[in-house]
């Protein structure tokens, strides 16, 4: 037998997002414990939440009070799996704790914790979690629609808007770093203005190399550029997403299908690049006019790594537009001065004689309400080409 417990749905479980700076790491764990043992029964235990400790900061809707323990072998139903069952079946719940494991997700660099390792022992939970959601076998094989993103970029041409959806969270729940998966907020600044300033980054003139993506994740940017390009007179465009993570190639690919279902041959092709070691085989032989990547940097050396990628993708009279994401504080802070560092180097180039890599151009960018992480104060917007 078990303690007289109750069944917690997430919408009646989970604190507010807007207070999770004021919660402990237990409080967190408590919440992720509940969404466990009520999405994972084949991972943990059943072992349900008791109402005694988490009441008073977690206050629940009233429910039926389940009986304690396990329905015995000759009974026929068990009230606490018939409830369970409902609460799993609840889209609605579903969903809720979807935005909420990956809003945890996004804003756990900002929370405190203990240490480092609590902080990520926290992250990969909820990530597991998130998986959990897909892994599912008795669920059906379509998209979970709340893993489903829609956006749409307003053009100056007269016409229909420039419309992509999106999947942001097919986690593995193994690495917590495939939560990048999801479109950050760099990605959707620079989208937009791609759409409303296409002449400024040259969309409008003739096409004379591939466009490549840089880190592309989701593929946002690369998708955007599909349909925006042949709206600008430019006809069968080359866009070219790459990125390095298996799970992020393999979401890549079914953004791809989802957004051109019907085309024969797609306007996107996808494939793998490793910035430290670039191969240019097809179909990266074909010189770039236009690099694009939007908040790529996570490591002191990836600003490095870019630059010596894009040095042998780019052509001589090709541009790279790179966003970086400002975040002051948490793991990632003072990234964003590695851009400027690697690109006034004198190794910003092939040849030693040679033209070198140079920022031509930077623009601070505010932070849009709605949009991006809650650690992100900004984006710097640099254009770089040869000089």
């Amino acid at each position: 037998m078990t303690p007289s417990c109750q069944c917690l749905s997430p919408t009646s479980s989970l604190p507010p997002i807007r207070t999770l700076n004021s919660l402990t790491e237990k409080d967190i764990s408590s919440a992720l414990h509940n969404l466990r043992s009520l999405y994972c029964p084949l991972r943990v235990p059943l072992i349900l939440q008791s109402r005694s400790k988490s009441k008073e900061k977690f206050p629940s809707a009233p429910h039926t009070p389940a009986d304690s323990g396990y329905a015995s072998d000759d009974e026929d139903e068990d009230p606490i799996e018939d409830t369970l069952a409902v609460l799993r079946a609840d889209v609605f719940e579903r969903d809720f704790a979807v935005r909420w494991l990956t809003s945890l997700i996004a804003r756990a660099e900002q929370l405190k914790w203990e240490s480092e390792d609590a902080m990520m022992r926290v992250i990969d939970d909820a990530a597991s979690i998130l998986a959990s959601f897909t892994e599912n076998p008795e669920e059906d094989e379509e998209e979970d629609p709340g893993m489903t993103r829609n956006f749409s970029f307003a053009t100056p041409y007269p016409g229909p808007e420039i419309r992509v959806q999106l999947n942001d969270a097919p986690l593995s729940g193994t690495d917590h770093t495939d939560v990048g998966l999801q479109s950050w907020g760099a990605s959707i600044i620079l989208a937009s203005l791609m759409c409303l300033s296409p002449a400024r980054f040259a969309l409008d003139q003739p096409v004379t190399g591939s466009v490549i993506e840089l880190g592309a994740g989701t593929g946002l940017i690369s998708l955007v550029l599909a349909k925006l390009l042949p709206t600008l007179g430019v006809s069968e465009p080359t866009v070219i997403a790459t990125d390095y993570h298996p799970a992020v190639l393999s979401n890549l690919a079914e953004n791809v299908k989802t957004n051109f279902p019907k085309a024969i041959q797609t306007p996107v092709k996808t494939c793998l690049l490793d910035w430290s070691a670039p191969s240019l085989s097809p179909p990266l032989d074909i010189p770039a006019r236009l690099l694009v990547a939007a908040d790529v940097i996570y490591a002191p050396e990836h600003a490095t790594w870019l630059r010596d990628c894009a040095s042998r993708l780019l052509a001589p009279n090709g541009h790279f537009w790179l966003i970086a994401t400002v975040r002051p504080s948490g793991r990632f802070a003072g990234l964003v001065d590695t851009v400027e560092a690697a690109f006034t180097s004198n190794e910003c180039g092939s040849k030693e004689d040679g033209p070198k890599l140079r920022i031509l151009e930077a623009e601070k960018l505010e932070k849009r309400k709605g949009v991006g992480r809650g650690d992100e104060s900004g984006y710097v917007l640099y254009k770089i080409g040869w000089a």
